[in-house]
């Protein structure tokens, strides 16, 4: 593996910085109008998660780490597991560097997928993360746009290296790389950026719903999506699931419940919003435009749009954390485990939609 040259240390300084001075927008909602997340007693068995950027990161974290729950997975440009620490080099800040350069725009080779599960493997064995053992029956999407100057589709070969070296078989992986797309998550609408466009909001339109892919990919043979919507998109509190500031989540998250789900077993799908793509810069557009509500609402398909929280300082793009910023000790953080504090928050909501159902705090 390459390691930081001088010169890519102080493109990751003037990088950070120039993104330091961004300020921070204002809360899409407040979490003292937004009721809490219902209980739908939803399936256990069928929990599922999908992201762009930094939540394809996130996904595939999450996914790692709980992989005794977790189904499977969606990972658009996205890199492997504990990408951040697979640079050995470095002083205290080696994690937010690699992951801001190795992760991202490798000169070289990218950060190994084997090694990537060589780590899990470890990091298993110490019982902060699941059985790695429990990845070979993950079902994945995995796609990567030829055009992607954000995340290199290179880095993300490196993501389906780490399943290989897990054991996941190739007929549960759908890996995409031969589309002319760049950094984003793809729809058919006319008003998003033209497909190989590398720019905020990053939602091209490459004429298919990418969504519908992800879904069908992780679930199997589905019903076509609801022309029209049954179901409720809902917002509802997120500082319930988490307990200290640092988590980096907003206050307010959003779920899309079919009217089936209200009485019947549902499955869950958890979508992670890419960098700059939170409610507070684009309010409803990326849960309501990118067609997994269409999808889930004719399936049964509860989808769970958590939120992450512009930082000017910490974290002025709204990203996952892929890299540490959420951890008291960023020369020794804990985002890839279990106990976290984005990966926990987003396990009590998902079991929380596990639990008994209570229809009066649904509706």
């Amino acid at each position: 593996m390459d390691s930081l040259t001088p010169l890519s240390r102080r493109l990751a300084a003037a990088t950070l910085c120039a993104l330091g001075m961004l300020a921070a927008a204002s809360d899409y909602a407040h979490a003292a109008d937004a009721p809490p997340l219902p209980a739908l007693a939803a399936d256990a068995q069928q929990v599922t998660v999908s992201g762009l950027s930094s939540g394809a990161f996130m996904a595939a974290q999450f996914s790692v780490a709980y992989s005794h729950s977790i189904a499977g997975a969606g990972i658009v440009a996205g890199g492997p597991f504990y990408c951040a620490g697979l640079n050995p080099n470095g002083g205290p800040d080696r994690f937010l560097i690699t992951a801001s350069t190795l992760c991202m725009t490798p000169m070289g080779t990218a950060p190994s997928g084997a090694s990537a599960f060589k780590a899990a493997q470890r990091f298993a064995a110490n019982g902060v993360i699941d059985d790695v053992a429990n990845l070979k029956r993950q079902r994945l999407y995995i796609f990567t746009g030829a055009s992607d100057k954000i995340v290199l589709p290179k880095v993300v070969a490196q993501t389906r290296a780490f399943y290989r070296s897990a054991g996941v078989p190739d007929a549960q992986v759908a890996y995409v790389d031969n589309i002319n797309a760049g950094h984003a998550l793809i729809t058919a609408n006319r008003t998003d950026l033209a497909c190989s466009a590398n720019a905020p909001p990053n939602l091209n339109n490459c004429n298919f719903v990418q969504s519908h892919n992800i879904l069908r990919q992780l679930y199997g043979d589905l019903a076509p999506p609801s022309p029209k919507l049954g179901g409720e998109l809902l917002d509802f509190d997120q500082t319930e699931f988490f307990k200290r500031e640092r988590t980096g989540l907003s206050d307010v998250g959003h779920v899309y419940i079919p009217a089936d789900c209200l009485t019947q077993t549902c499955r869950v799908h958890v979508v992670f919003h890419g960098c700059t793509q939170e409610d507070s810069r684009l309010g409803d557009r990326f849960f309501t435009t990118t067609g997994y509500n269409e999808l889930a609402d004719s399936n049964r398909i509860v989808v769970l749009y958590p939120q992450i929280r512009t930082d000017a300082r910490r974290n002025p793009k709204g990203c996952w954390d892929f890299w540490g910023y959420t951890s008291n000790h960023p020369a020794q953080p804990d985002f890839y485990t279990k106990s976290a504090p984005q990966m926990a928050a987003i396990d009590a909501m998902v079991q929380r939609l596990l639990s008994a159902r209570n229809v009066k705090d649904a509706r």
